[in-house]
């Protein structure tokens, strides 16, 4: 067993996509109109076989209340994994996307959170040992 897709709440699809791909790296895995909406998965490019993140409209009536209560609490949806999240805050800062906790040391990882520009936040992780 292994983990294939995991799930990401967005407000407009077309703008986490362009999110997605165009700020964090990924590429797109799969693009399947669906009448309103589209299958839309983005996977790391190192890994094309590797776990997508399904880019999911925000349709169901619980979801818009847990994804905002998330984010007011201050509370990342996901972790993404990074090799230097110092270069990549001020990378992401350069283009002008907002993070709500700068570099922060906490025991063996160094993490940032940064807002997906789609109503999640996202904490960027780096294993420091």
């Amino acid at each position: 067993m292994r983990l294939q897709t995991v799930s990401i709440f967005v407000d407009d699809q077309q703008r986490a996509l362009d999110f997605y791909t165009g700020r964090l790296g990924f590429v797109v895995a799969a693009d399947v109109p669906l009448g309103e909406h589209r299958w839309l998965t983005v996977v790391d490019p190192a890994h094309p076989e590797g776990t997508q993140l399904s880019l999911e409209p925000k349709g169901h009536p619980a979801v818009v209340p847990f994804t905002e209560a998330l984010a007011a609490d201050g509370i990342p949806f996901l972790v993404l994994g990074v090799d230097d999240v110092q270069a990549e805050y001020e990378r992401l800062l350069a283009l002008g996307e907002t993070f709500t906790q700068p570099p922060t040391t906490m025991g063996p990882v160094i993490v940032a959170v940064l807002d997906d520009t789609c109503g999640n936040l996202l904490q960027l992780a780096q294993w420091v040992g």
